[in-house]
């Protein structure tokens, strides 16, 4: 008697699961982002503290708001923006007069319908190349 009413009641469970789960997804479908828009226009992603690390973006779509939440690399590049990606090119050599190195990037991706320029060029300091010098005398030192 008992494996019997086991039985019904696993049997009852099992036939209750799927319409639970289709319950969710129509609350899903009804509720969603976009369900209604197509054109979701994005804002920046705007940290919580400081200039990098967690933080939200916005979205509008006529009359609807919503936000979600994003991350900004703490070593970006303020000069073109977080969401714009680009294909580096190698770097440069030293500029004697400078005392830097140029690279240039070609836009890959604009995330978030971003304005992104499509070519950008970035410099660094030139490195010096007394470190790689003073690393080999410690390295004969030991012997």
């Amino acid at each position: 008697m008992q494996h019997r009413a086991f039985l019904l009641l696993a049997l009852l469970a099992l036939l209750a699961l799927p319409s639970a789960v289709a319950k969710k997804k129509d609350k899903a479908k009804k509720g969603g982002a976009g369900s209604e828009c197509a054109e979701w226009t994005w804002g920046p992603c705007v940290p919580s503290s400081k200039d990098c690390g967690a933080g939200l973006r916005e979205g509008t779509c006529g009359a609807q708001t919503q936000r979600v939440r994003c991350r900004v690399p703490c070593n970006w590049k303020k000069e073109f923006g977080a969401d714009c990606k680009y294909k580096f090119e190698s770097w440069g050599g030293c500029d004697g007069a400078t005392g830097t190195k140029a690279r240039q990037g070609t836009l890959k991706k604009a995330r978030y319908n971003a304005q992104c320029q499509e070519t950008i060029r970035v410099t660094k300091p030139c490195t010096p190349k007394t470190k790689a010098k003073a690393k080999a005398k410690k390295g004969k030192g030991k012997d």
